[in-house]
């Protein structure tokens, strides 16, 4: 496959079969109560965007590099250590709100949550939420560990 080549794209497969074989039960009641959360939050059904990523919505990007492509707007994948909400525009765009969630973790572009049952899931809808009108206003422009307002093209 070539370096810029697309290795992650949409699926057919059933997002809400996805969720229903999710093994641990915790995780599985919070991917459940994340699919209804972004639904809400972007106004997008769910789709899975390649086998483990329950995504909302599409956005496309395009680096200074010159590499394009287009992601999920908004997305989260059940993982056993944790449910993984993806923030494509970086975790540092959402510093207060975050601030305001409860007991979550970080990566550049990842936010880590154990127990959906200890955070704000009104917090957590805003977060969804500006993360994807962010992504979704014009070609993204930014890498996630980049920060900072991009400018829509």
């Amino acid at each position: 496959m070539a370096r810029d080549a697309q290795q992650t794209t949409w699926t057919d497969a059933d997002p809400r079969a996805f969720v229903a074989a999710v093994a641990r039960p915790a995780r599985q009641r919070d991917a459940e109560t994340l699919l209804a959360l972004m639904e809400r939050a972007t106004g997008q059904p769910a789709r899975m965007f390649g086998a483990s990523i329950v995504g909302f919505g599409e956005y496309r990007y395009a680096y200074a590099s010159g590499r394009t492509g287009h992601a999920a707007a908004a997305g989260f994948s059940p993982r056993a250590a944790a449910s993984v909400v993806y923030l494509s525009d970086g975790v540092d765009a959402h510093a207060d709100a975050l601030a305001r969630l409860g007991p979550h973790t970080t990566g550049v572009g990842c936010l880590y949550l154990k127990d959906l049952a200890q955070v704000d899931l009104d917090v957590l809808e805003e977060i969804v939420a500006a993360s994807y009108a962010a992504l979704t206003a014009g070609t993204y422009g930014l890498r996630a560990r980049e920060g900072g307002e991009p400018s829509p093209r």
